[in-house]
């Protein structure tokens, strides 16, 4: 039992992966899901969400709360589905979302420039001028979105367990390489493992309910037992009490310790 995370740019192959992976170790495969869910749990219109993970950073401004309360609530809804374990992720930046949970196997896919142009011309029935100069956006875009939204460069090679090269390796290759991988023990579910994604899962729960109040803020989770930390402006010292039932509120919570600061001596 593990969950694997597929970090990959346009026409690498890494869904074709995925989906071989999937079916080879029996586990359900998601990427769009989150987007379906994050739209209906919290009333977000899901073009929105799929044109911000294509679209340049700016349009997360366009959001009523920023990029802080799109993370929230995608965060939310794929730790939901994590937490449940046997799971193969791609898309988005799976890995960012479970620090600390020793049964993630984070992998990245890649395939050489020119074998990504051929395929998005016959894809797409495209010239070759064209067909580069829009995988070279799309890289960029990603690449701008990933350090806007995480502070993290998809590319950089130390985020992973395990990058795979389509090149002399098929798609098949890399799916045996990745299922022999995962079945590792260093890979297996236990206990503590699972008690740390809940907990991350919990913590992204209340965040995303509290994200209409203050989306300055952080929350951690163990066991149940709940802290908010929160950044907020003089005259807004006294909004711990919303915080607090808001966020007790939410399915699993059952303490909840608010801690404010003013927003000039908050420090992250």
């Amino acid at each position: 039992m593990a969950i694997v995370t597929i970090s990959r740019g346009s026409y690498s192959r890494g869904k074709d992966v995925a989906e071989k992976v999937a079916g080879k170790l029996g586990y359900d495969c998601i990427s769009r899901d989150i987007l379906l869910d994050a739209s209906e749990l919290f009333n977000i219109p899901e073009v929105k969400l799929v044109r911000a993970i294509h679209d340049a950073p700016s349009i997360l401004d366009r959001f009523t709360y920023g990029r802080e309360s799109y993370v929230a609530y995608i965060q939310a809804a794929l730790l939901r589905y994590l937490k449940e374990d046997n799971i193969v992720y791609h898309g988005l930046a799976g890995h960012f979302f479970v620090p600390g949970v020793a049964h993630v196997l984070k992998v990245r896919i890649i395939a050489d420039l020119e074998d990504r142009i051929r395929t998005e011309m016959e894809r797409e029935k495209t010239d070759y001028i064209e067909a580069r100069r829009t995988i070279e956006k799309d890289d960029e875009q990603r690449r701008k979105w990933s350090l806007s939204l995480y502070g993290i460069d998809t590319n950089d090679s130390s985020l992973y367990d395990l990058v795979v090269h389509i090149r002399h390796l098929t798609v098949d290759d890399a799916a045996e390489l990745i299922c022999d991988t995962v079945k590792l023990d260093r890979f297996r579910t236990t206990p503590q493992s699972l008690k740390a994604i809940s907990d991350l899962s919990l913590a992204a729960d209340v965040k995303a309910a509290l994200m209409t109040l203050n989306p300055h803020l952080e929350v951690s989770a163990d066991d149940g037992n709940v802290v908010v930390r929160v950044k907020a402006l003089p005259q807004q010292m006294d909004a711990g009490g919303e915080i607090e039932s808001t966020a007790a509120a939410v399915r699993g919570v059952k303490t909840v310790s608010v801690k404010v600061a003013p927003m000039s001596l908050y420090t992250r």
